[in-house]
């Protein structure tokens, strides 16, 4: 797929976890922890260049991801929002990239096909999952974008570039299922012993 080998990956995971009560980044499901799995579920579009973001917990999380992604970058700044850690990883980003996949480690129900069908969209304006009623991440961004991206602050991400302006929405049901609370991983535990 030519847009995948022009696209780089930035998997966002620096935050605190604070409403879980423990690092979603190293919770475990089929013999490895979610950042693991979501930096895997990227290389299977073979990319053209991975980075994580890591923040809270940073060393514990950075020993589960060796020779996984092409770069690890810490936000030491991550307390100030998404918005920060993604402008940490912006400045990490190659240069020949043409697109940008922004992704979270805890949409644990993701496959390749989700990936996949975002980079089926790649076009000159984002490509983004729609799920529950709203458009968010994963989400594809031409470069032309990356200068908006930057401009970005505090804890909304990318999320409010893609509800304002030209978004093409792919729709993706399993997105919907994210990590934020005790609840979530509850039925993260029983949808995992059901698969």
């Amino acid at each position: 797929m030519t847009a995948a080998r022009q696209c780089a990956v930035l998997v966002l995971a620096a935050g605190g976890s604070r409403r879980l009560g423990r690092p979603k980044q190293l919770v475990s499901t089929a013999g490895q922890v979610l950042a693991a799995r979501a930096i895997r579920l990227a290389r299977t579009l073979e990319p053209r260049w991975i980075g994580v973001v890591l923040g809270a917990g940073a060393g514990r999380i950075t020993a589960s991801l060796r020779g996984l992604a092409d770069e690890i970058i810490v936000a030491r700044d991550w307390r100030e929002g998404m918005a920060a850690s993604l402008q940490r990883g912006l400045r990490r980003v190659p240069a020949d990239a043409r697109y940008l996949l922004v992704m979270t480690v805890d949409q644990w129900q993701l496959d390749a096909t989700d990936l996949r069908r975002l980079l089926v969209a790649a076009g000159r304006s984002p490509a983004a999952a729609g799920y529950a009623g709203r458009v968010g991440v994963p989400a594809l961004f031409p470069r032309s974008y990356l200068s908006r991206l930057r401009a970005l602050r505090g804890d909304q991400g990318a999320r409010q570039l893609l509800t304002t302006g030209m978004v093409t929405v792919v729709p993706m049901s399993r997105a919907a299922a994210d990590l934020d609370t005790p609840a979530d991983l509850s039925r993260f535990r029983a949808g995992r012993l059901r698969a």
